[in-house]
């Protein structure tokens, strides 16, 4: 099959002369490798072939661990685990939520559900498309769990249990509780406009007596559900400030909604006075709206109940006193434990070698991007990946005490330091209220003595003009056209205040692998050494002795893969390479030392490498053969990046964990002045600390486990697309897409965002300085008083509406480092 071709299943090239395909409608469909051909197979045999006809997008390519995790299935029937996520039903039957991995459409939903209904025992199964997770029920006593989660393994769809906490499950109760109170609001004051226009066209005289009344009747009949239910939660608030003794917003808001409708209702019943039920409602829902875009930031920062899933494994295989295997959930863990950790599996607690040598990828909590060597009586760390060979450890820190729970503390150590700007921010709302309501009771005392009359009505015109609308609306608008206008560039913004902060910042400091780089290793060069090697002859000899091993630079050499050749007596050298025979000959691909060992000349010269750089020397019977150059292919448009933020006046920092020279050498290609290399994740807080004790606020770019801590400390804290849960969750914005220069249009955004905002603030605090004059002397009415509060608000929304039309300034080009394949 032609290189050129696509694999029908993922879209992936497949390699020359590739074996693996599927038929399908008469038609034979090329396939990249094993795992989407066990997944193709599996889809087409089980009568699902509709799925590909169905489908939209492409989906994710099976992970190829995926099969070396299937045998820990098992651990997921066990009944102490299944206690915290499996729900018992009134008919003997139980139900499950689980996260899934790898939908992209909704003919994954289709697969999923055909798959599971037909299976005998489960009774139903639902996708959430919109969430990525499934319901599923069944029934114990005829299928399992495990055989659930291996059949949807089987289609290429991992699952977890999902286990939202309780601050989530409380925020999405809050959410739809406001979204109730917004429709029953925004009902009402429709319908009391309604009922209110005629008598301010008509007037008492225009309409007949009973008309008049009887629209003032069904003004008070709807507004009083907008008072009661939809307005409960600011009457709460005020009346939790007034015994705490700090006063907010919602104390002057209270008064004048609840003096509003009483006041209207009095004169209702008795007949006498003004009414102004759709003030109150109209001043109800557009604060309950504010309120409303308030809930959902605070729903979106919340953390996510898989949070942990994507550290520390579910299961782990314990040894038993006679050597004997058994899989147990992680979490049942204890110091003391022997653990088997096989090659591909990741390790589930921190603990000390006993037995065996393997290389370990630990970037997810260091940074770096290749393994590193661990051997008998060395430590390894919970979360880490073993690459090669097994390792027994002996458990040290499990659970809460495991490596990860501590980057966690520094985590919430880091948030501790937020809520002085909240505590500055209230204490500003209470002396502005207080001194509002002070105006009020002044008015209230004058008129008293002018006209007792006039008292009440003068007092609430007082109250309604100088009632926080328009201001409470000055920054939530804003901020929601901004986040709308970052949302469609591929930004999105999980904290209201974010794009405040991010418009403020001074320096923009950037992790650097998978952030500036792809965080996947890429052979860039290929230098054969004799005439009778090609290039590509090198590539394909290299892949076929990396065919089998999980390491990264193994991925590196997967799209060359050529099906015709194949490697035996493969033997991997930790830390160092690995040897094998191919058409009868050896080969050695490593570090030169090792490649060109030859025991019968120990110590003949090794040649050195061509440059600076990851190389590894492909020798055929300790002769050198090729040269391949590795390396972390930097992000297209990293430099533009670089370059546009340098533009807007910030200073660019690389923070990371991984080498001196590897660091050093993309600052230089990238044109950062300042940077840091082996940065624990204690390191990195550390300089973000001194950094903003010297007064700047500082923005961070991540994406690993490493980054949290410096994330939840950042001023602004921005995660990339693929980062880990755990980051998306201290992160303040999150990247859609892959491209780094959204980071510089979102500061361009937020910079834009906060003129409009304190544009609304002036026009806000302009308007109420003009009114609240006027309003105490008595020229403005109450019902004049809320048009002209509308009408600011409706200034304040439009103004923040033109951020939807914002366009960008066009970024300054700058030619890509990044190294092309050879």
């Amino acid at each position: 099959m032609a290189a050129s071709a696509d694999c029908y299943h993922c879209g992936s090239p497949v390699p020359d002369r590739a074996p693996w395909h599927i038929e399908l409608d008469g038609e034979k469909h090329p396939l990249c490798c094993p795992g989407c051909e066990a997944v193709a197979h599996a889809i087409v045999e089980g009568g699902l072939e509709s799925y590909y006809r169905f489908r939209t997008e492409l989906p994710e390519r099976p992970d190829e661990q995926t099969t070396a995790r299937a045998d820990t299935w098992a651990v997921f029937d066990d009944p102490e685990l299944q206690a915290s996520f499996v729900h018992a039903e009134d008919d003997g039957r139980v139900h499950a939520t689980l996260a899934v991995e790898g939908i992209t459409c909704a003919a994954c939903a289709w697969l999923i559900e055909h798959r599971l209904n037909a299976l005998s025992g489960v009774t139903s199964s639902a996708v959430n498309l919109t969430h990525h997770r499934l319901r599923i029920a069944w029934d114990p006593a005829r299928i399992k769990l495990s055989r659930l989660l291996a059949e949807m393994a089987a289609i290429g769809y991992v699952a977890q249990p999902y286990e939202p906490d309780q601050a989530q499950k409380r925020l999405q109760r809050e959410e739809r509780m406001t979204v109730r109170r917004l429709i029953v609001a925004a009902v009402g004051m429709m319908q009391v406009m309604m009922f209110s226009i005629p008598i301010y066209f008509a007037g008492r005289d225009g309409m007949s007596a009973d008309f008049y009344a009887l629209f003032h009747w069904l003004s008070f009949a709807l507004a009083t559900p907008v008072v009661l239910f939809s307005a409960q939660p600011f009457f709460q608030n005020a009346w939790r400030d007034v015994k705490t003794r700090a006063l907010g917003m919602d104390v002057p808001v209270s008064i004048a909604i609840g003096c509003a409708y009483l006041a209207s209702a009095w004169a209702v019943i008795t007949g006498d006075g003004e009414v102004y039920f759709d003030s109150v409602a109209m001043f109800t829902f557009f604060l309950l709206f504010s309120r409303y875009i308030e809930t959902r930031a605070r729903r979106r920062n919340g953390q996510s109940g898989n949070a942990l899933s994507g550290v520390l494994p579910t299961s782990a295989t314990r040894l038993e006193d006679d050597d004997s295997e058994r899989i147990v959930p992680a979490n049942r863990l204890a110091e003391g434990d022997r653990v088997l950790i096989k090659p591909g599996h990741d390790v589930p607690a921190d603990g000390v070698i006993e037995q065996g040598e393997s290389s370990l990828d630990e970037s997810m909590l260091t940074g770096e991007y290749l393994p590193v060597t661990r051997c008998v009586g060395q430590r390894v760390v919970g979360g880490s990946q073993n690459m090669e060979n097994p390792l027994v450890i002996r458990v040290t820190r499990a659970g809460a005490n495991a490596r990860v729970a501590g980057i966690l503390d520094l985590t919430d150590r880091a948030f501790a330091s937020r809520p002085r700007l909240a505590q500055m921010a209230a204490r500003m709302a209470h002396v502005f209220v207080l001194r509002l309501l002070m105006v009020a009771a002044a008015v209230a005392v004058v008129w008293w003595f002018i006209d007792p009359s006039r008292m009440l009505w003068v007092m609430l015109s007082v109250l309604v003009v100088t009632c926080p609308c328009a201001l409470a609306l000055a920054t939530p608008t804003a901020l929601t056209a901004g986040h709308g206008q970052l949302r469609r560039r591929g930004v999105l913004v999980t904290r209201a205040d974010a794009l405040e902060t991010l418009s403020a910042a001074h320096r923009v400091i950037f992790d650097k692998t998978g952030t500036l780089t792809r965080g996947e290793m890429q052979l860039v060069d290929t230098r054969p050494l004799t005439d009778d090697l090609t290039a590509e002859r090198a590539r394909a000899l290299a892949a076929a002795l990396e065919a089998r091993s999980e390491h990264p630079i193994a991925r590196a050499f997967a799209p060359f893969r050529d099906a015709t050749l194949s490697a035996v007596d493969i033997h991997s050298t930790t830390g160092q390479g690995l040897e094998g025979r191919i058409d009868g000959r050896r080969w050695r691909l490593g570090k030169p030392a090792f490649a060109c060992h030859d025991p019968a000349s120990p110590n003949h010269a090794r040649p050195a490498a061509p440059d600076d750089g990851q190389w590894l020397l492909l020798t055929e019977n300790a002769a050198p053969r090729a040269w391949f150059r590795l390396h972390d292919a930097v992000r297209e448009d990293a430099a533009d990046t670089v370059a546009a933020l340098k533009a807007h006046g910030l200073e660019v920092e690389l923070l990371s964990g991984d080498t001196a020279a590897a660091v050093s050498e993309l600052a230089a290609a990238l044109g950062i002045a300042t940077w840091h290399a082996g940065q624990s994740p204690e390191n990195k807080l550390a300089r973000l600390q001194t950094l903003q004790a010297e007064g700047e606020s500082v923005a961070m770019i991540g994406d690993g486990i490493n980054d949290v801590p410096v994330l939840a400390g950042a001023d602004v804290a921005i995660a990339m697309n693929g980062a880990t849960d755990l980051a998306r969750t201290r992160a303040d914005a999150v990247l859609l897409s892959p491209r780094l220069l959204r980071i510089a249009e979102a500061v361009e955004i937020a910079r834009a965002t906060r003129r409009i905002m304190r544009q609304n603030m002036v026009w806000s605090v302009c308007y109420n300085a003009a009114a609240l004059p006027l309003a105490a002397v008595g020229v403005v009415p109450p019902w004049l008083a809320a048009i002209g509060m509308s009408a600011s608000s409706l200034v304040v929304v439009g103004n923040a509406l033109r951020l939807t039309r914002w366009q960008t300034r066009p970024a300054p080009s700058v030619s890509s480092p990044s190294p092309v394949a050879a």
